[in-house]
């Protein structure tokens, strides 16, 4: 009774019980909405836009941008900030400078809102026709400012850094003609196609602020266009010359891919398509859909030694597959009337699960990759996913908010706390409901069905279809009566204590086990990246330098009080190498005495003890059935 009486205080005291007294107690500020809503009526008029990334010394971009006044009275312009592609609010409004606005050469004050800080309120003069913006874009010079966007010989142009729009319309419905002058010697790639050239300036056809934004400009010194087909183009930037030169096998694995594509599929959603793909390591990396077009870094090296670039060959099949799913088909809350409108990432276990599922099908059918480095690759994902515990605690769905919440900032312990998860166990997920298609249905139908009637729908049309859970749950029922709503609830909407989902592939007859070497796929990635992967056996992975690069959450390295950010500087009584660890793991198996890891952080050195003796453990997949399973049809070219 006493503690009933105790609790019936505490839930009727007074808000204002546990606070003294006499103490001051404001009252909000109410938050006015001063900036018009989308509405999906015509502009008035055509947008110019005139921007010179000649800047080739200092990277400073200048920008003139003329906009068609619609009403006398208070006028707002936005930059964009919710970016399709990148699920979060990404618009760079830190690197807007020296901005002017003028009418009749008059200059008009400006005032930021308040509350949306990337909205610009000015009075427009009675009598003004058009307003003119002047200002800079400052590129990134270090990589601590952002992604690097200019080098000597190449540079990225995203028209959301250096552009306005007018609040209040669809941006569908604002008309833009855009013109930018390029460095001398340079050529640009772009989904926009040229009007004019004259000199080192180059006018676009006039388009919706919309398109604009979605048609990004790779351009470069050293450049190469090759036709893949089906009026989709290849166009690469590089470093050097020598980076461009590309055999005919390996130039015949990309046009393969997009006639695999296209088979898979059933019709295409754009009137042309361009790769824009850099080979570099000075401009900053990229992977990023558009409708007709994507932006691509790989590598120096990906055409020279295209064994060697194995871990980027699945680069450009995910990025393609998007113009299908994502821009297409792309789920409703996600798209948005304009780049002010906050996107709601709840589907992007289909976005993007789905698309990396059919990006590594399609880098197996195409021959990017072989089958045997494409299940390699699977197993190195499988794998990673297993060990990961979050998923006792957070949702698969809730990791679709991870671009928001984390924005790609480094995680201490993202084995438990979990990371854009929905990438990969999508993949994992959509290979299971493969296997259940393939199996209720004697292996008539799987989910090449689905895309067809799901994304294939329209053929030349290359606006937006959105959809919604019930669509997808509908589409499988339509390809294979299951319940796929009981089952996509269990696999992406609940926590489970149990490891990844992997039935995809026991159901295929394969098996993930480990060996005591890595599969040369997890060897060319590692040999990239410079990484000693002790994750599935000490549980922890290091850098170059010995500097522990993450510890998965209950594992020995965990046990043991060992975290990111430490550094080992011996193991045992030798210095610390990656020969020296390996060598330590692979003769403590089989025994009982720890391993003894000596590690430094700041000026605090100390011996820990790792209780393993499991040895050397990378994963791979063993065939245990017999014949063609789910998997191996999934894979093979059509």
């Amino acid at each position: 009774m006493r503690h009933f009486v105790l609790l019936a205080l505490l839930v009727t005291a007074s808000p204002l019980a546990a606070q003294p007294a006499g103490n001051s107690a404001p009252q909000p500020v109410p938050i006015a909405t001063t900036i018009p809503a989308a509405r999906d009526v015509p502009y008035p008029g055509t947008m110019r836009l005139d921007v010179d990334v000649s800047d080739l010394g200092q990277g400073i971009w200048t920008i003139r941008q003329t906009i068609p006044v619609a009403q006398p009275g208070r006028m707002t312009l936005l930059l964009p900030q919710w970016l399709p592609g990148n699920h979060a609010p990404r618009g760079e409004m830190e690197k807007i400078a020296g901005l002017v606005f003028r009418a009749g050469g008059r200059v008009i004050p400006w005032v930021r809102d308040d509350v949306d800080i990337y909205a610009f309120h000015l009075d427009v003069p009675a009598g003004a026709r058009e307003i003119e913006a002047n200002f800079q874009f400052l590129t990134p010079t270090e990589g601590n400012q952002g992604r690097i966007l200019v080098t000597p010989n190449m540079l990225n142009l995203q028209w959301e850094d250096v552009s306005l729009y007018p609040a209040g319309y669809f941006t569908r419905r604002i008309p833009v003609t855009a013109s930018v002058t390029y460095p001398a010697g340079f050529t640009a790639a772009t989904a926009l196609r040229p009007t004019a050239t004259r000199g080192g300036q180059v006018t676009y056809g006039t388009v919706s602020y919309e398109t604009l934004q979605d048609s990004p400009v790779f351009a470069g010194r050293h450049f190469r266009r090759d036709d893949l087909g089906q009026n989709v183009f290849l166009n690469t930037v590089a470093d050097t010359p020598d980076e461009l030169a590309v055999s005919p096998e390996v130039l015949q694995k990309h046009r393969n891919l997009v006639t695999q594509s296209l088979k898979l599929f059933g019709a295409k959603h754009f009137d042309h398509y361009d790769f824009l793909h850099a080979i570099t390591d000075e401009m900053g990396g990229i992977g990023l859909e558009h409708h007709r077009s994507s932006e691509n870094q790989n590598d120096p090296g990906y055409f020279k030694d295209w064994q060697a670039s194995l871990p980027d060959h699945n680069l450009l099949p995910h990025e393609f597959v998007h113009s299908w799913n994502g821009k297409f088909r792309r789920p409703a809350e996600l798209w948005t009337p304009d780049f002010k409108t906050p996107m709601r990432d709840n589907l992007l276990w289909v976005y993007e699960g789905q698309t990396q599922f059919w990006g590594h099908v399609l880098e197996a059918r195409s021959g990017m990759s072989t089958k045997q480095e494409v299940l390699d690759k699977l197993a190195m994902i499988a794998a990673s996913l297993d060990i990961r515990r979050g998923r006792e605690w957070r949702a698969l769905v809730d990791t679709t908010h991870d671009p928001i919440i984390a924005a790609r900032r480094p995680k201490g312990w993202v084995s438990w706390q979990r990371s854009e998860d929905y990438y990969n166990e999508g993949l994992l997920i959509w290979t299971e409901a493969d296997a259940i298609i393939r199996q209720g249905t004697n292996n008539a139908r799987g989910m090449d069905d689905f895309a067809k009637s799901f994304f294939g729908i329209r053929d030349g049309d290359w606006g937006v279809v959105t959809y919604r859970f019930e669509d997808v749950v509908a589409a499988l029922n339509a390809v294979h009566p299951y319940d796929w709503r009981g089952f996509l609830v269990r696999r992406v909407y609940q926590p489970s204590s149990e490891g990844a989902p992997l039935e995809g592939f026991t159901r295929s007859g394969y098996r993930l086990d480990y060996g005591e070497e890595p599969t040369p796929a997890q060897a060319a990635l590692l040999k990239v990246s410079r990484a000693t992967d002790l994750v599935y056996s000490l549980g922890m992975s290091l850098d170059r330098e010995g500097k522990i690069t993450q510890v998965i959450w209950g594992s020995p390295a965990f046990k043991a009080g060992l975290t990111s950010g430490q550094t080992a500087v011996a193991v045992g009584a030798k210095a610390y190498s990656d020969g020296a660890i390996k060598a330590a793991v692979t003769a403590a198996k089989g025994g009982k005495a720890p391993i003894a890891l000596t590690i430094k952080r700041g000026d605090n050195v100390r011996t820990v003890p790792l209780s393993w003796n499991g040895g050397l453990r990378y994963p791979r997949f063993t065939k245990v059935g017999s014949g063609r399973g789910a998997l191996d049809i999934l894979l093979e070219p059509k």
